[in-house]
């Protein structure tokens, strides 16, 4: 029998983490429409593992799980970019939604509310969070690799061989973005920062997120739109 021993590294280390690309496609596929097709994120996720693994050393004090869970991130965000399945419908509510909060915002200088995002667009608050709703998953490609970057805080931005794998321009810009969103997200609403910290920090689903909040599952799911939609609107504004 083939033993576990006589495995090279390489193939150990991709056994041995492949239960991380399951947990990391889960995990994302609770913003998705149910048109994604999980297995081809899975299949994604193991290449983005696959690269991990052959990129890996282990004597630069960092940890393989962080770096490879910044590589299946990455390779399922280019399988979602790759595969143009959000409607133009959701694309145009994004940037309805974001200049309604640019424009309602720049007036009152506080946090655009539901009501008044509602009122900015003259519909009503429930049909706004459908439209929320609707917009699930869309920020795959505009703010997602954003907000994955962010996922691992500024370990990410810090993490030596992670460093290594960019240009000179690309380590300056990739400071330079972690800065500008640390500084976007530090400005949202409690409730928004909460959700963030919750989904992207301690990678709790959104029914466990309801259930530290105190709120519906598709409330959480509303807030968690409406935050990234917000986060769009101060890039695009700046």
């Amino acid at each position: 029998m083939y033993s576990q021993r006589n495995k090279d590294p390489l193939h150990r280390l991709v056994e041995e983490h492949s239960e991380l690309v399951a947990r990391i496609v889960h995990h994302m596929m609770a913003r998705l429409p149910a048109s994604v097709c999980a297995d081809d994120l899975y299949q994604a996720g193991m290449e983005g593992l696959l690269d991990a693994a052959k990129r890996f050393k282990d004597d630069k004090g960092a940890s393989f799980k962080t770096f490879a869970s910044i590589r299946i991130r990455g390779a399922i965000l280019d399988e979602m970019r790759r595969g143009d399945w959000c409607p133009r419908s959701v694309h145009r509510n994004t940037r309805e939604i974001a200049g309604a909060m640019r424009r309602v915002e720049g007036r009152t200088g506080t946090s655009s509310t539901d009501t008044e995002i509602a009122g900015e667009l003259d519909i009503s608050v429930d049909k706004y969070h459908s439209m929320l709703k609707d917009l699930r998953g869309s920020q795959l490609y505009s703010l997602d690799s954003y907000l994955e970057n962010h996922e691992e805080g500024l370990e990410a931005a810090n993490f030596p061989l992670y460093q290594q794998s960019l240009s000179p321009d690309q380590q300056a810009e990739h400071q330079s973005l972690m800065s500008e969103l640390a500084e976007i997200i530090s400005l949202l609403p409690e409730k928004e920062q909460l959700v963030l910290s919750l989904y992207y920090s301690d990678e709790l689903n959104l029914r466990e997120i309801g259930e530290v909040m105190g709120v519906s599952e598709s409330r959480v799911s509303q807030i968690h739109s409406q935050a990234a939609a917000r986060i769009r609107s101060k890039i695009e504004s700046k």
